[in-house]
């Protein structure tokens, strides 16, 4: 049995509201009888015994099924995560910025993001590997920032989500405890 973190792109905003026992309880149904969620905002912890890209097929057929939404889905095992929060090399947060860490479940994509973001006057990020980008944002203006912005737009919304470090963190502790023995 492999340890996953399961992020979802896009709920319990823009209209796709899911409440998080739901969200269990449709992945447990599904096979993945340990799934456990992390605050609303789609964070799944769970274990199974397939690699991470047919977890990610089966999660995103049952968000689909259940709740009837195009739904995406970045997959990674466990210590990946930890090495991505390991990695990063900004803080948690402080009083002017918010660490973001962008996942990608598509390559190119991030490569993509990463160039838009390296031509940002005065942006700051650091790819963290192949599916990671970590970036600063003012606190209190994440929404309205130019790397936001982009990253926002339509063609990146099937391959990409993002979280706060803050997020990670919490998922990486709570994916760690699925750890086999």
């Amino acid at each position: 049995m492999t340890s996953y973190a399961v992020f979802l792109r896009g709920i319990n905003v823009g209209g796709i509201n899911i409440k998080m026992a739901a969200l269990r309880e449709a992945l447990q149904a599904a096979g993945f009888q340990d799934a456990g969620t992390l605050l609303a905002s789609g964070n799944v912890v769970l274990t199974s015994n397939q690699g991470a890209a047919a977890v990610k097929r089966t999660c995103e057929k049952c968000l689909r099924d259940a709740f009837g939404y195009d739904a995406w889905v970045v997959v990674l095992e466990a210590g990946r995560v930890s090495e991505l929060v390991a990695a990063c090399p900004y803080p948690d947060d402080d009083k002017a910025t918010h660490t973001y860490i962008t996942l990608s479940s598509d390559n190119a994509v991030l490569d993509e993001l990463d160039a838009a973001g390296s031509a940002l006057d005065g942006h700051q990020q650091k790819r963290l590997g192949p599916e990671a980008l970590a970036w600063l944002a003012p606190a209190g203006g994440t929404l309205d920032s130019p790397f936001s912005k982009i990253s926002a737009k339509a063609r990146f919304k099937e391959a990409t989500t993002t979280r706060n470090l803050r997020t990670l963190v919490k998922v990486r502790d709570a994916a760690s405890r699925l750890q086999p023995s």
